[in-house]
């Protein structure tokens, strides 16, 4: 498959804002419009699910406006206390643990945290969580077999229609109820079932995933950076800063498909030009690397960085991630809790070793292998 992959940050910022650029393969891309996209193709449910992600003009904001409700400033606000208590119990199962212990970080502290606040958000029952966690992992791997990528669409549509019907009948205070709702009401001119079905599959998986990587990938700059660390434990830095820095030197998301040219577009002026119909990948962990707007150093880690907040992992322009608050506020809960219960956190493995997640879009470590002995004198309390 060809597609232009975009990784200067300004030309990236103008195509995300230009509306010649669309994310519907269905109006705007020949080889999926004229059936030569395989659905054995790795990235086949990425361009191919009817939600947000993939619609294109008035579609695309009556998608978001059914789910940007769930993401407003005071509504994720209102989430801070239960995130601190799942930090706080994550933590406490951590540091029960026998001293010396080599134990899992991302499977024991940066995975099932966002896991939990994303599922607990939508009403995912303790009974599915297990198999979702297994069907988005394939999902966002890029070396999976046709049989696998069949495998999965199959299996995460049961399971999303499974849990559809299980809100149908016995509706709760969360968002499947609530997009159930939208999509019933008005004879269902609102939301389709398989808009409803595919915005659940972006939300939940999507929604757990980046934030995962987001975690994982700050704690280990810090671990292997110990006077950025020294920085932000002394107050010469915010984790603010920690945080904005992590997402431009390691972006959750590696690259993003897909984006298509609505008309030809001419890049710059050396007369590239980017067709109708071709397609567009955005390629955010090389733009967050970008020497020309970062410097000679932007492949190095320092959250004094005055470009630090200046990265586009989050997205930019109509497109632009409607869960970023939630995951900063996730990950400024956690971190400030975990390096206050565990002071002396050290990976157990040189970092050459961290097996990185086996994918084209997720940029993220398989394990987290790391000893943890934690400060008596704290009982895991932080208010982030």
């Amino acid at each position: 498959m060809v597609a232009w992959a975009v990784t200067d940050p300004a030309l990236l910022e103008r195509l995300l804002a230009d509306s010649r650029v669309s994310k519907d393969p269905r109006q705007h891309w020949p080889p999926f419009i004229n059936g030569d996209i395989p659905q054995t193709w790795p990235l086949y449910l990425w361009v191919a699910v009817r939600n947000m992600f993939t619609a294109y003009g008035p579609d695309h904001r009556r998608l978001r406006r059914l789910i940007s409700t769930a993401f407003t400033p005071r509504r994720v606000q209102q989430m801070r206390p239960h995130i601190e208590t799942i930090t706080r119990d994550l933590l406490g199962e951590l540091a029960a643990t026998p001293p010396g212990t080599v134990s899992d970080l991302r499977e024991m502290f940066t995975y099932p945290l966002p896991m939990r606040v994303i599922s607990d958000l939508f009403g995912l029952p303790e009974s599915m969580r297990a198999e979702f966690r297994h069907l988005v992992a394939s999902v966002f791997r890029t070396e999976v077999d046709a049989e696998e990528v069949l495998a999965t669409q199959r299996d995460i549509h049961a399971l999303l229609t499974g849990l559809i019907a299980l809100k149908r009948d016995t509706p709760g205070d969360d968002m499947t109820s609530d997009l159930i709702a939208a999509r019933d009401e008005e004879d269902g001119t609102r939301l389709s079932e398989q808009e409803l079905v595919d915005t659940l599959l972006l939300m939940i998986s999507a929604g757990h995933e980046t934030t995962v990587n987001l975690l994982g990938n700050t704690v280990v700059a810090l671990l292997t950076h110990p006077d950025q660390l020294d920085l932000v434990r002394s107050g010469r830095a915010s984790w603010d800063d920690v945080i904005d820095e992590t997402l431009r030197w390691q972006a959750p998301v590696a690259n993003l498909p897909l984006r298509y040219a609505v008309n030809d577009i001419a890049v710059d002026g050396d007369g590239i030009l980017i067709r109708k119909g071709e397609a567009i990948l955005a390629a955010y962990a090389a733009a967050g690397r970008d020497p020309g707007r970062h410097g000679t150093t932007a492949d190095r880690f320092d959250i004094t960085r005055p470009t630090r907040r200046d990265h586009l992992s989050f997205g930019h322009g109509v497109h632009y991630c409607v869960g970023a608050p939630l995951a900063r506020l996730e990950t400024e809960v956690a971190l400030p809790a975990l390096f206050e219960r565990f002071p002396d956190l050290a990976l157990a493995v040189p970092l050459d070793e961290l097996a990185p997640i086996p994918s084209f879009l997720s940029n993220g470590y398989q394990e987290l292998p790391i000893i943890a002995r934690p400060n008596r004198g704290s009982n895991g309390q932080h208010n982030g």
